[in-house]
């Protein structure tokens, strides 16, 4: 019984810590019970870790180890976010311990009754706060330990889990499961000497240690406001201005006001309290925080920087510009010089007359033979003649077709086009065409204009096109 006696002193010098805990409600819980120690989870058998250590978990009868008695006792600490600190005494008879052989399979034996004595040290998460429950608390633990069992000790690492149901605010009922790891030999020369067992635990925990934290005379669990001294016709919370409203429901607690505004005062008379109103000495409107509004634009005058004139809110309450007068804002204009469409973004549409412009000249883009480089020096003529003219359709998109003659090969004609078609793509990029509205594609000689069977045939159908797309 020393070593019990160990665990006893243990728990007192837990009971003489500091009671300043960060939870000011009953920061203290102390619980008791039975425990049940199952030593089949170390004996190694199974057909792998999980097997061996859960295949039986609820083998009550043939594998735990249960004393008929209160034979565990535990203290926590409440430490800050939803943490608790504890330490724990139990005390166990084993007469059941589980082992494993290849030939035998499990097999349960009496190691003399040997006497288990533990004391642990634990740290405890609680997930009740974030499942927002009153009733069901759930936890995860991680700690360590030391075991006498029979003539031996040794430490342990232990990690576990709970759920407490509490039937009152300080009184529920607790069920733990530690799972405790040695690190050193299970048994020598056939009796037990180290093993690492699940230990489980079925008690009472309650919770105490209520406190005053504000000195005011009014416990923490009572005390509406338990961090700040009060008065007890207000639950315990202060009423600095003396108004009659409690600090706490007082949106002005150091000046005295009316009770239908919260305990503030409203100089202009518009139903605003002076602390919330952005003009409290010009009557205003309550969705423009108590500023007047002369336009009735929805800016307030302060924010206006057209004040006379209603205007949107994005643009300052203004109104838009609209340098082309064709019925779209400038901001939402893609030709906002140009009058043009509110179905093409206040652009024009493209003409015919400049659709075939654009594709005469095209067509007068001549390459030399073989290759993807221009002929005619009159080239650049011709290039900027399209792109003065694309420009003038900045949301049109086009494509630049490429086509040859039908000499050489299907292969190194329908490269050569692309090429040509890549290149002059690349011309008009470089002259301001934005890149996204052009795209090139080369169709070889597919797609002939003229018999290749003469000289002249050939020189139409070595050509380029720009085509709209719909």
């Amino acid at each position: 019984m020393k070593n019990l006696n160990k665990i006893v002193v243990a728990v007192i010098l837990v009971l003489s810590l500091s009671s300043n805990a960060q939870d000011s409600n009953n920061p203290w819980a102390f619980s008791f019970g039975v425990n049940a120690i199952d030593t089949k989870a170390s004996a190694q058998g199974g057909k792998d870790w999980f097997d061996s250590h859960f295949s039986q978990p609820l083998a009550i009868k043939e594998n735990w180890n249960i004393l008929p008695s209160i034979s565990y006792i535990g203290l926590n600490k409440y430490i800050g976010d939803n943490f608790t600190f504890g330490v724990s005494g139990s005390v166990n008879k084993i007469d059941k311990f589980v082992n494993y052989s290849p030939a035998n399979g499990y097999v349960v034996s009496n190691p003399g009754d040997l006497m288990y004595y533990g004391i642990d040290a634990t740290v405890r998460y609680s997930f009740q706060s974030l499942i927002k429950s009153k009733v069901i608390e759930p936890s995860l633990s991680v700690g360590g330990g030391y075991a006498f069992l029979g003539d031996t000790s040794y430490g342990t690492i232990n990690t576990g889990a709970g759920l407490t149901f509490w039937v009152t605010e300080t009184v529920g009922l607790e069920l733990t499961t530690k799972y405790r790891k040695s690190f050193e030999e299970r048994v020598t020369a056939g009796v037990p000497n180290a093993p690492s067992f699940f230990q489980h635990t079925l008690g009472i925990v309650f919770k105490f240690g209520g406190t005053d934290t504000d000195k005011d005379g009014i416990y923490d669990k009572e005390d509406a406001c338990p961090e700040v001294a009060g008065l007890k016709q207000f639950n315990g919370c202060p009423d600095t201005d003396g108004d009659g409203i409690v600090d706490g429901s007082d949106a002005c607690p150091e000046v005295a006001g009316l009770a239908t505004l919260n305990g503030c005062p409203d100089a202009d008379g518009d139903g605003i309290t002076d602390a919330d109103d952005a003009c409290p000495q010009a009557a205003g409107l309550a969705n423009l925080k108590g500023c007047p509004d002369a336009d009735k634009d929805g800016v307030a005058d302060k924010d206006d920087k057209c004040p006379s004139v209603a205007g949107p809110k994005e643009n300052a309450g203004c109104p838009w510009p609209d340098t082309d007068n064709d019925g779209v804002a400038d901001k939402d204009d893609a030709c906002p010089e140009v009058a043009g469409l509110l179905s093409n973004k206040g652009c024009p549409e493209v003409t015919a007359a400049d659709l075939d412009k654009i594709s005469t000249d095209a067509k007068s883009i001549y390459f030399h033979t073989g290759k993807a480089t221009f002929r005619s020096e009159d080239v650049p003529v011709k290039i900027e003649s399209i792109s003065s003219l694309l420009k003038q359709y900045p949301t049109a998109k086009f494509s630049i077709e490429g086509h040859t003659d039908s000499d050489g090969s299907d292969a190194s004609n329908q490269k050569l086009s692309q090429e040509r078609a890549d290149v002059v793509r690349n011309v008009l990029i470089e002259r301001g065409m934005k890149a996204e509205n052009l795209t090139a594609v080369g169709y070889g000689e597919s797609k002939p204009v003229a018999s290749n069977k003469t000289a002249a045939g050939k020189a139409k159908n070595r050509r380029t096109e720009v085509v709209l797309q719909k």
